[in-house]
């Protein structure tokens, strides 16, 4: 499975999302070249308003829908507020919409987002950040107590070798 994600939002924090007929000839651009490829390519085309300063919904939909009729294969809006607009905005489109686990307060369970329209799940850097919360979590109990009982919650290496099929 090879693949990619094309952006609305422009790295000017002055400017953080560009502008919509800019943004759709980015995706169509994007969508050319993937289509230009000799293999399958999944691209998928983010509205980027709720984490860049813009939690405009109905933008968000519109971007959306230019994307998916310029042929992108997944849509994606990440940032969400709520199940109500991630149930809003599934309807409004007919390809799949991925969302983004791993924000505060916007992640939900995986029957709420298959029952809102969800086709896909992302779990972007949520399972390291969880792995790294572990990590500091034992080294200050260390330091500070002097304990070991991280250990008792732990994963034994022979499981690791297992699942690693060593």
């Amino acid at each position: 499975l090879v693949g990619g994600s094309i952006e609305d939002s422009s790295g000017n924090p002055a400017k953080p999302i560009y502008d919509a007929d800019h943004a759709l000839r980015r995706v169509e651009a994007a969508i050319a070249a993937a289509k230009a490829l000799p293999f399958k390519f999944v691209l998928t085309a983010r509205a980027e308003n709720f984490i860049r300063g813009n939690p405009d919904l109905d933008d968000t939909i519109r971007r959306l829908k230019a994307y998916e009729k310029a042929g992108a294969d997944v849509l994606f809006a990440p940032g969400l507020p709520d199940i109500a607009a991630i149930r809003q905005v599934c309807a409004s489109l007919e390809r799949p919409f991925n969302f983004m686990v791993g924000i505060k307060g916007r992640s939900f369970t995986v029957a709420d987002l298959a029952g809102a329209g969800v086709k896909r799940i992302s779990l972007a850097s949520s399972l390291y950040r969880a792995a790294m919360t572990g990590l500091l979590d034992a080294a200050r109990e260390v330091k500070d107590h002097g304990t070991f009982g991280y250990l008792d919650g732990s994963v034994p290496t022979a499981d690791f070798n297992a699942l690693l099929g060593a």
